[in-house]
């Protein structure tokens, strides 16, 4: 690139706006570009094309070449002056002072430029004038740190040290909340060796009850000193500025470095003690467990590892936990190592347990985990806990679970712990806690009587039953208590608690079967009877044909075939069910009485031929139930004759109506045509046919 002329540089070219048309083509450029070049001497040259250049230079872009280039080189320094004589000197100072006095003028409050003033004139060795500066500028602002700072430092480094106390006097006077002042200022005079002065200005200092820093900085001293009484004793007097837990945590390890474990211990003992909540941190169970470690005093430490995990948050005790199980498996047994375990799973049941104290199925596992422990003061005191959390509300539904709980309680009382009145207890309770009248747990009579039976208190299970049943009347209890006195062979008290039973359920069949069957293993076939009577007799019933299933199994038991005969007609009466009559004819089968059986069967499907309201699946199961009596007992003539009453079964379809009465769709279902119904069904075809041939002639 050309330099520029002695007149400066070149105009720079203007640059077209967008859109601007172009003033000259580029064949005209070309033909005058020869013609601009020769400029020596002659007239100035025209710019007849102004548009815009396709490279832009910029004042940033010439600036960063020509500092490439070398232009301008940022080594430069301005040559020293050489100072021939004094007179010389003294005008260079006059100058450096009035551009010192000047700038100050200017920016009065600009502590840096007092600060470089006075220290020119230290440097000048006119201290004098130096501390004129800094006098000056502690006028203007004596708040500012930084010129006490360098006024101190300025007299020190010149060994000036009683214009240096004198400044720090001053300082601390001024500004005592400044900790550095203080600091260099005790520093100075121990370096001097002045030890009482030091000591002195730390005794002021304390009066002003400053930080952590300021009194372990004295403490430290002290020790220096190999002091440590004194040291200690500083430490008290911190401890009443600064009772916090890390001022004790400090103390105690101070007293551990110097050899004084039992000073440690009580240290420690007295943070917990004043302290009382604020030292349920984890650092500090932390330290006060490893001192006790280091201390070779396991059973200390592992007290406050248990202890800690008691007090300290559940989302800090993570860390603990990780302490605890590797100081176990370093220094306990493997009975300590698996309680680390299970506190562990101990602390995660109480976690859960926080988030949802009606969670029942936690509470099973946390009594499991006791249990398998094996201490009972633990068990029991789960356990307290647990049936302590009642349901929200009284619906059954609710208290399943939670009654599990009572239930375990005294069955643990009674076999584990061997504690009968204890559990005795714990049955009284449960029972005393349920809302009868809204809903019972059956369960519970039974199990509370049956463990007073157990411990030979027959009296006391026939109350609570007695008590059940009249408070709460149910099946179940009624079965148990029952089932109680007939293994006491106590006849007479089954047979009134069958009555009250049957009082109360008069439609219970199974009641009164149980009741007959009773009776029929007594062989008091009278009385059994007269009950089976009473029973078939009843307006309503659940069930009644297993109650007359079990009459006439009782009737067949005792061989009274008549009996049985009339009690079938008495039930046919009743009922024309298809079972019924197979049954019969399988009991005339049984004692071979081929003609009686085979007369109900004929009997029965003239019944059901007759009857159209039966299904035609209930004829097809007793033809079928015909023929197979037929092909055992009967001979081919007869099997042929049953055979030939078997129904032809056919697919058909049917309409299916909706909801409101209007077709729905078509369904296929298979049905049975019978021979005696081909020729009725034949007939009609005949007078359809004959119908819809008289409306085409119509």
């Amino acid at each position: 690139r050309p330099l520029h002329p002695p007149c400066g540089p070149p105009p720079l070219p203007k640059v077209q706006q967008p859109g601007a048309p172009n003033l000259v083509d580029s064949s005209t450029m070309s033909e005058e570009t020869p013609q601009m070049g020769r400029r020596l001497g002659g007239r100035k040259t025209q710019v007849k094309n102004k548009s815009a250049a396709e490279r832009q230079i910029t004042a940033e872009q010439m600036l960063r070449e020509s500092m490439e280039r070398g232009g301008m080189d940022a080594s430069f320094r301005p040559p020293k002056r050489v100072i021939a004589d004094h007179q010389e000197l003294d005008e260079l100072r006059m100058q450096k002072r009035k551009n010192y006095e000047d700038t100050i003028r200017r920016s009065r409050t600009n502590m840096g430029v007092w600060a470089q003033y006075a220290l020119w004139e230290a440097n000048q060795k006119e201290f004098e004038r130096a501390r004129s500066v800094f006098e000056r500028a502690i006028d203007v602002d004596y708040r500012n740190q930084s010129i006490w700072l360098k006024y101190a430092e300025m007299e020190m480094k010149n060994r000036f040290v009683n214009h240096a106390r004198n400044v720090w006097e001053r300082a601390v006077q001024l500004l005592p909340r400044v900790d550095q002042f203080w600091f260099k200022f005790a520093y100075m005079e121990e370096m001097l060796g002045n030890i009482a002065g030091a000591r002195q200005i730390f005794e002021r200092w304390m009066k002003w009850a400053p930080g952590h820093n300021a009194w372990n900085t004295y403490i430290k001293f002290e020790v220096r000193r190999r002091n440590t009484p004194r040291a200690r004793s500083i430490y008290e007097r911190m401890l009443i500025t600064h009772n916090e837990l890390e001022t004790y945590v400090k103390f105690a390890k101070f007293e551990v470095k110097h050899g004084k474990r039992e000073y440690a211990r009580l240290v420690y003992e007295r943070a917990m003690k004043e302290l009382g909540e604020e030292s349920h941190v984890k650092e500090f169970f932390v330290e006060f467990a490893k001192f006790e470690e280091s201390c070779k005093e396991f059973d200390r430490a592992r007290v406050i590892y248990k202890y800690a995990l008691d007090r300290v948050p559940k989302e800090e005790a993570q860390q603990i936990y990780e302490m605890y199980s590797a100081f176990e498996k370093k220094h306990g047994t493997r009975e300590t190592v698996e309680d680390v375990i299970l506190s562990k799973r101990r602390f995660q049941y109480e976690e859960e347990i926080s988030e949802n104290p009606a969670n029942y199925d936690v509470w099973f596992d946390y009594i499991r985990l006791e249990e398998g422990k094996g201490k009972k003061r633990s068990v029991r005191e789960v356990y307290e806990r647990a049936i302590a959390v009642r349901p929200p509300i009284h619906e059954k539904r609710f208290w399943k679970r939670y009654i599990f709980l009572w239930i375990n309680y005294a069955v643990y009382e009674e076999l584990e712990a061997k504690d009968v009145d204890r559990a005795r207890q714990v049955w009284r309770a449960c029972l005393e806690l349920i809302p009868h009248k809204v809903f019972t747990f059956a369960k519970v009579w039974l199990m509370a009587a049956q463990f007073e039976v157990r411990h030979k208190n027959l009296e006391s299970a026939r109350k609570l039953l007695g008590m059940a049943i009249g408070k709460c009347p149910k099946q179940k209890l009624f079965k148990g208590y029952i089932e109680l006195e007939f293994r006491l062979a106590e006849i007479d008290r089954c047979r009134k608690i069958y009555e009250k039973y049957l009082e109360f359920m008069p439609e219970n069949c199974t009641a009164w079967k149980k009741y007959g069957e009773l009776e029929a293993s007594l062989q008091e076939y009278d009385r059994a009877r007269a009950i089976f009577e009473m029973a078939v007799n009843q307006q309503t019933l659940d069930m009644p044909e297993m109650l007359w299933k079990s009459y006439i199994d009782f009737e067949i038991k005792v061989k009274s075939h008549d009996r049985v005969r009339k009690l079938y007609d008495r039930l046919l009466e009743r009922t024309k069910h298809v079972r019924v009559w197979i049954s019969r004819a399988q009991f005339e089968t049984s004692l071979n009485e081929i003609k009686r059986a085979r007369k109900v069967f004929e009997s029965a499907n003239e019944y059901f031929k007759e009857n159209k309201d039966s299904s035609k699946e209930e004829r097809v199961m007793l033809v079928e139930a015909w023929l197979d009596f037929e092909m055992n007992r009967g001979s081919n003539k007869t099997v042929q004759e049953v055979r030939a009453k078997l129904p032809r079964r056919v697919k058909s379809k049917r309409l299916v109506k909706s909801e409101n009465g209007a077709d729905a769709y078509w369904e296929e279902y298979y049905d049975y045509i019978f021979p005696d119904e081909e020729s009725k069904q034949n007939t009609f075809k005949l007078l359809e046919m004959a119908r819809m041939w008289k409306k085409q002639q119509a």
